[in-house]
């Protein structure tokens, strides 16, 4: 079932999202500005949208694949999560980054992405002596033959 989600632009110099049906269901975001950062500098880069996401789901915000290479940068929180609440007029979404270089970011420059997903179920945690499961060796253990 399509969802409807509201965007507010923050001028007439920023793309438009897309949603590209077939080929990914991530959404590209771009960089609001014209941005210079040197090498260990941090920078919460504007992505010149706010939106008000559907009832019950929170957009994951991660970096581009091309995202190091093209820039010399890394996402600090490794992925973003913004829930339907962070909605309002003023909420504006933002990467935050970690320049490994001197580098230049230019308006509309592709440097992240995301998509929406439904919020986790109500969850009940029940303590067992030892787990029933078929055990698959402990954590490094697949890929090893």
């Amino acid at each position: 079932m399509e969802k409807t989600i509201r965007i507010q632009y923050l001028n007439d110099q920023i793309k438009h999202l897309e949603y590209i049906d077939g080929k990914s269901d991530w959404i590209d975001l771009r960089a609001a500005e014209d941005i210079t950062m040197k090498k260990g500098e941090f920078r919460l880069i504007p992505l010149g949208v706010a939106m008000q996401l559907p009832a019950g789901y929170e957009a994951h915000i991660v970096p581009r694949s091309s995202t190091y290479k093209n820039f010399g940068i890394i996402q600090t929180n490794h992925m973003g999560i913004v829930d339907e609440t962070y909605a309002g007029p003023n909420d504006w979404w933002y990467m935050p980054a970690y320049a490994l270089r001197d580098t230049e970011i230019h308006r509309n420059d592709r440097i992240c992405q995301f998509r929406i997903m439904e919020h986790q179920p109500s969850l009940c945690f029940e303590t067992v002596g030892e787990l029933d499961a078929p055990d698959r060796g402990g954590i490094g253990s697949t890929g090893k033959n």
